[in-house]
């Protein structure tokens, strides 16, 4: 039986002080590739929010990777998010140093000291995405759809047995969208590593099968295959 990685009991979402989803159940185990679909301001943001412990659980339960979010103290967050690769919409990297850089960072600052490891770990991951060669590179004279795959390799650093994702493909055309949803497909199907991925586009979701929460009218429920 597949470990379940996220539990949700009758939680209430919140973004900031306002409370934006009630009665919210969801679970997600080892293999899962879950969507999280609505309309802007539906809450779907606030979810992924709340599994990072970036807002907090006010009533109801959730569990992320072991973590109790209802009762998790501000020293252990950074250990939940180790746990978890989290790739945006915006890519988010680091432009004024190189790709290698960006990962090196990154792993420096979550606990990593050997030389030899990190350049094993960085070169292994920028395989894995299909950016080997890219290693030297500035972000920005990269396409949208390549430093999105640099941000998908960073995700993938510490080994996280659940990936969130948030409109990663929100700024890429359609082609390129593409060869990122194959990409998390990949590492989903490969490593067993779940997906929860933020998407209002339904294209994706009907081609590339998942289970699928849809955020409306203050709830957030799945839907029935």
């Amino acid at each position: 039986m597949d470990k379940i990685l996220l539990e949700f009991n009758d939680a209430t979402i919140s973004n900031g002080n306002s409370s934006v989803i009630y009665n919210f159940n969801m679970v997600v185990s080892e293999g899962d590739f879950v969507y999280i679909i609505g309309k802007v301001g539906s809450g779907k943001t606030s979810i992924i929010r709340t599994i990072i412990a970036e807002n907090s659980l006010h009533s109801g339960s959730g569990r992320v990777c072991g973590f109790d979010l209802s009762e998790i103290k501000e020293r252990n967050i950074p250990q939940l998010r180790r746990k978890i690769g989290i790739i945006f919409q915006d890519f988010q990297l680091l432009m004024d140093r190189t790709v290698h850089d960006n990962l090196e960072f990154v792993l420096r600052s979550t606990g990593w000291k050997d030389d030899i490891e990190i350049e094993k770990r960085i070169a292994k991951v920028l395989d894995d995405v299909g950016m080997g060669t890219k290693a030297h590179k500035m972000p920005y004279h990269l396409s949208g759809g390549e430093q999105q795959r640099i941000a998908i390799a960073r995700a993938l650093l510490n080994d996280p047995v659940l990936i969130l994702a948030d409109e990663p493909t929100g700024n890429l055309d359609t082609e390129t969208a593409k060869g990122i949803m194959e990409l998390l497909c990949r590492i989903n199907r490969e490593s067993r590593t779940a997906v929860v991925m933020v998407t209002h586009n339904n294209s994706l979701v009907e081609t590339y099968p998942g289970r699928i929460f849809i955020c409306s009218h203050e709830e957030c429920q799945e839907k029935l295959q």
